[in-house]
């Protein structure tokens, strides 16, 4: 016999309730039937699934139930539900008349609780969850990404891998043609000169980030999507929609702003679409146009541009990599470098014998090579610093920019006072200051950005990194004896550190110069590029210090280890690297009872040193 449904009708008394708390619920049968109740099932916020009430009694006609509200209960409206189990009144089943007995039935029913959070007492425990503010996501997230994907791709071990690698056809034609216009002037060279060559090569494949709307994915070749998930806080996505989302991201950050009659298409950095703009009157020419008609803006320029920073080239050279290649070379020479014994004299040049070839022509080619005198003038129109020692001639700048240090380190002074306000979820962390001071280096290196800039750190970083190649053969190795045991992260550093062990340079780690290198270089590229004039709410430089972070503070770290200067204290120090470098040599030296030894062992004849102190 089938079974008949009703409605029950549902009271809560109270409707509304405190937590701890108790609801007293009654439910009847919506039916003018004669039905009692056997049993009742309750469904309470909870008390889990069911509540089961069953009833002995015939003449049962409402079931009652109460709710014990936990006293951390959720505060909110919560629905009560009942299933009433019906069955005909025993004194209706064997009734007469002309209508058939009802048969037994369900009745369902529900009603609304809401519960209320109670008012807090004396000696009440209290639960307090706190997070970070949300983050606002902003399309340059995509440029500092490509930033580091570029960085990294003209890194030193990137650079012996590809020496070391099999070729790919594109840069296998790149160094045959090259190859035929780097003659050199000297006979027996072709080491050093397929070399230079290769190293040009690999510069040109791998410097700069390609600005196309149509190959999107250029820029992010080779990501470690892991970390990158970790740095814009997206562990949630999986590898092939974080990759579009950073693509989408990019491609709007390239196709933002207005654009030329003609060029509304062309994809560009918002900081050179801007400059763009600004020279509307003048053409776009082809790298190879030449001629008296091809005056105008090079189209490489604005849709390839090359992100690399001389402050690269600064910290290397302070970690005396171009001092101990060419003391090496001295040797190489035998000549003898300063007025006492020579270091380098009483070691056994034999194992060199492998890379004399590199070695002569890295001798002979010294004519075309940067000096400290040129690279250092480079600097000052920069960022204002000075890499030579005392004791050098006087320098003459035409142009310096004498505030970037200053403004430099105020940014890296409030990241690291938005960094604490970040921390602690008490606060709102305020990133107007951040905003204002990438505003103020953005204005600094913006203003040096002429004269060789970019034909100066091109051909600097293409030295440089022959130096390390030549520093991290395995020749070097067994002709300096360095520590095994600690982990340099590239091979170059080991000699370098034995070289100044020898010497009594400054006895810094090579670590800390190399990490003020390559943080520094990243930092500043993101401030040069990124368009942060037409920035106006601080969600962008909030992004930039999160992203930032581990760079930001280790190049922190990194300042305070080797000139012992702490850039998270106010009033900020902005004396030039190169003086506080000088004096922790003198405190080193004073400390040591070496400084009429270090006179006699100075190496004059190095660049950038002087028997003067």
């Amino acid at each position: 016999m089938p079974t008949n449904e009703y409605t029950a009708l549902v009271e809560a008394k109270p409707a509304e309730i405190e937590q701890g708390g108790r609801v007293r619920l009654i439910a009847v049968p919506d039916t003018s039937d004669d039905f009692h109740i056997t049993e009742a099932s309750w469904n309470l916020p909870g008390r889990g699934p069911h509540v089961v009430t069953t009833y002995a009694s015939d003449d049962v006609t409402e079931a009652t139930a109460v709710w014990r509200v936990p006293d951390d209960q959720t505060p909110g409206t919560f629905d009560v539900r009942v299933t009433l189990t019906l069955v005909v009144n025993p004194r209706r089943r064997g009734s007469s008349g002309s209508s058939p007995a009802p048969t037994d039935g369900i009745a369902r029913g529900l009603t609304e609780v809401t519960v209320r959070a109670r008012p807090f007492a004396s000696g009440d425990a209290v639960a307090v969850t706190m997070r970070r503010g949300d983050v606002v996501e902003t399309d340059d997230q995509a440029f500092w990404v490509a930033i580091r994907n570029s960085t990294r791709a003209l890194s030193f071990n990137r650079y012996l891998e590809f020496l070391t690698g099999t070729l790919r056809k594109r840069d296998a034609r790149r160094l045959a043609k090259l190859q035929k216009t780097r003659a050199l002037p000297f006979p027996d060279m072709d080491q050093y000169r397929v070399l230079k060559t290769a190293t040009e090569v690999f510069m040109m494949a791998n410097c700069g980030v390609r600005v196309d709307a149509d190959r999107l994915g250029r820029p992010f070749k080779g990501l470690d999507l892991d970390q990158e998930r970790v740095r814009l806080n997206r562990p949630d996505l999986d590898d092939d929609p974080f990759r579009a989302e950073i693509r989408s991201q990019w491609e709007d950050y390239i196709t933002e702003g207005p654009r030329l009659p003609g060029e509304e298409d062309q994809a560009y950095l918002p900081y050179l679409a801007v400059i763009r703009l600004r020279l509307g009157d003048i053409d776009l020419v082809g790298d190879r146009d030449v001629g008296v008609n091809t005056y105008g803006i090079l189209q490489s320029k604005l849709t390839n541009p090359c992100l690399i920073e001389l402050i690269w080239n600064f910290w290397h050279r302070e970690a005396h990599l171009v001092h101990a290649i060419s003391a090496l070379l001295l040797r190489f020479q035998n000549v003898r470098t300063g007025r006492g014994p020579d270091p380098l004299a009483h070691l056994e040049i034999d194992p060199l014998r492998p890379l004399s070839n590199l070695m002569w022509g890295m001798v002979n080619d010294e004519q075309h090579r940067l000096t400290d005198t040129r690279v250092a003038y480079e600097l000052f129109h920069h960022y204002g610093i000075s890499l030579l020692q005392p004791g050098q001639p006087q320098m003459r700048p035409a142009d310096s920019r004498v505030h970037f240090l200053g403004s430099f380190h105020r940014l890296l002074h409030v990241v690291s006072a938005f960094l604490k306000e970040d921390d602690d979820t008490t606060v709102l962390a305020d990133a107007f200051p951040v905003l204002n001071a990438l505003k103020e280096v953005h204005l600094q290196l913006t203003e040096g950005q002429g004269n060789q800039y970019l034909e100066l750190p091109w051909q600097a970083r293409q030295e440089d990194l022959m130096y390390q190649y030549m520093l991290a053969r395995p020749e070097m190795r067994e002709f300096l004896p360095s520590r095994t045991m600690v982990a340099y992260p590239e091979g170059w550093m080991d000699p370098v550190e034995t070289v100044k062990r020898l010497y009594g340079w400054p006895d810094a780690s090579v670590m800390h110069f190399r990490d003020l290198a390559v943080f520094g270089e990243q930092l500043l590229i993101g401030i040069r590029y990124g368009n942060w004039n037409d920035v106006l709410l601080p969600q962008q430089a909030a992004n930039w210090v999160r992203y930032w972070r581990p760079e930001l503070q280790g190049y922190i770290h990194a300042y305070r280890a080797v000139t012992g200067a702490d850039l998270t204290v106010d009033p900020v120090d902005t004396t030039m690297p190169s003086v506080l470098l000088r004096q922790r040599l003198l405190e080193q030296l004073a400390g040591s009872g070496a400084y009429e030894d270090r006179r006699r062992t100075t190496p004059s004849r190095l660049p950038g040193y002087s028997e003067t102190f």
